[in-house]
C-alpha cells in the first residue's frame, strides 16, 4: 500500500500517524483541493464520476472533514433548522426521512425544534436562528417566529432563507409547499356521497388551523357537490391526535340519530374514533363507515384497514428542502409548490347503494 492509500501517514523524523489531509485526498482522487470541498459541501456542483473519485479516496485515506473550519471560511453552518409544531405526531416521520436525505445529498445537516405548543421554545429557537446557528429553515408550524397563526405580532427578523411546508402562511412572502387540502377534503366527501351515505359526520382539525379551514370548504362543497344539507350538530370538534379521534367517537355514541359515514381529517383521529365505536359494541364498516386523512404507516394496517387521502409525505420533504437548498445556494426558487394526493379505498368505509 503506498502512503496515499494509508489511512494514517508519518510525519519525518517523528514516527508519528498524522491525519490524513485534504490535499491527500484531492491527489488520490486525481482532483483539485476546491473539487474536495465543493464535494462535500455542495455535492450536486461536482460530476458524478468526479464525486465518485472524491468519495472513495475519503474512505481510502480516512480523511475526516472538519466542519468547524469549513464553517469558519465560508461564514456558513451548513445546517437547517426544522420546526415542527409535535414531533410525537407520526404524520411527520416520512417528511422528516425526505427533508434529511436531501440535505444530506447537498452536504447538510438538520436540527428539529420541536414547539409543543411551547412559547419558550419557540423564543428560543427564534434566538438561536437568529445568532446564526443555521442557514435556513424549513417551517411546519404555520407561522412565522414572532407571529400567531392569524398573522398577529411582528415577524423576527432572521435573515436566512425560510420555506414553509404542508401548513401555509398567509401573507408570509416565503415558498410554500403543500397540498390541495380543499381539493382533497371534496373529493373525499364526494366519495362516501357516492357510496350512498346521506348523513355524513365530520371530525375537525385545530380551529385556528389553516389545514382545518381548507379541509372544511372541501367538505362543505362536496356536500354541495351532492345536494346534501350541511348539519352543525354532525360537526365534531378534533385536534388531529388519537386522543381527540376517541373523544369524537364518545360524543357520536350519544347522539340519538347517529351519521351513516365519519371523515376524519386525520389518520390518528380517524383510529381512535374506530376504537371507541368498536368498544361499544358497533361494527365498522357495516354500522358506521369511517374516513381518514393523511395515510399514515398505521392506515393500512388498523382494524379494518383505512380509507383515507394520501399525502406525499416523503416527496413533500424532499420539494422543502430542494427548494431551501435552491435559495442557500442562490437559485431562483418557485414560490408555490402543490404536490397530488390521492383517495385510497379501503375497507373502513361500505358501499350502502
Amino acid at each position: 500500500m503506498d502512503e496515499i492509500g494509508q489511512k494514517r501517514r508519518l510525519r519525518p523524523g517523528d514516527g508519528q500517524a498524522r491525519a490524513a489531509r485534504i490535499q491527500d485526498v484531492a491527489r488520490l482522487a486525481d482532483v483539485s483541493t476546491a473539487t474536495v470541498s465543493r464535494a462535500l459541501a455542495t455535492p450536486d456542483r461536482v460530476s458524478p464520476e468526479a464525486r465518485a473519485r472524491v468519495f472513495d479516496a475519503i474512505a481510502k485515506t480516512g480523511y475526516v472533514p472538519n466542519p468547524a473550519a469549513r464553517s469558519l471560511r465560508s461564514q456558513k453552518t451548513y445546517m437547517v433548522l426544522v420546526v415542527l409544531p409535535d414531533l410525537a405526531n407520526m404524520f411527520f416521520s416520512r417528511i422528516l426521512r425526505g427533508i434529511e436525505e436531501t440535505l444530506f445529498d447537498a452536504g447538510y445537516g438538520m436540527i428539529i425544534s420541536d414547539l409543543d405548543g411551547s412559547p419558550e421554545k419557540e423564543a428560543h429557537f427564534a434566538a438561536f436562528t437568529a445568532a446564526g446557528r443555521v442557514d435556513g429553515a424549513i417551517l411546519l408550524n404555520g407561522h412565522l417566529f414572532g407571529q400567531s397563526r392569524d398573522g398577529k405580532g411582528t415577524p423576527a427578523n432572521l435573515n436566512i432563507p425560510l420555506v414553509a411546508l404542508c401548513e401555509a402562511i398567509p401573507g408570509a412572502d416565503i415558498p410554500q409547499i403543500e397540498i390541495d387540502n380543499r381539493a382533497a377534503a371534496r373529493r373525499m366527501t364526494q366519495h362516501l356521497a357516492s357510496l350512498g351515505h346521506r348523513r355524513i359526520a365530520y371530525v375537525s382539525g385545530p380551529p385556528e388551523n389553516v389545514l382545518e379551514h381548507e379541509r372544511f370548504k372541501g367538505y362543505r362543497e362536496g356536500l354541495r357537490a351532492w345536494d346534501l344539507p350541511f348539519d352543525p350538530a354532525l360537526v365534531l370538534p378534533g385536534d388531529y391526535t388519537l386522543d381527540s379521534g376517541t373523544q369524537a367517537g364518545q360524543l357520536l355514541l350519544a347522539k340519538p340519530e347517529r351519521p351513516t359515514a365519519v371523515f376524519c381529517t386525520s389518520d390518528e383521529m380517524a383510529i381512535g374514533l374506530v376504537r371507541t365505536l368498536r368498544s361499544a359494541g358497533l361494527r365498522v364498516p357495516d354500522d358506521i363507515s369511517v374516513a381518514g386523512f393523511d395515510d399514515i404507516e398505521f392506515a393500512a394496517a388498523a382494524q379494518p384497514a383505512l380509507t383515507t387521502v394520501h399525502q406525499p409525505r416523503r416527496e413533500l420533504g424532499q420539494a422543502a428542502a430542494s427548494t431551501l437548498i435552491d435559495l442557500l445556494q442562490g437559485r431562483m426558487a418557485p414560490k408555490r409548490i402543490r404536490l397530488k394526493t390521492d383517495l385510497i379505498i379501503r375497507d373502513s368505509v361500505a358501499d350502502l347503494r
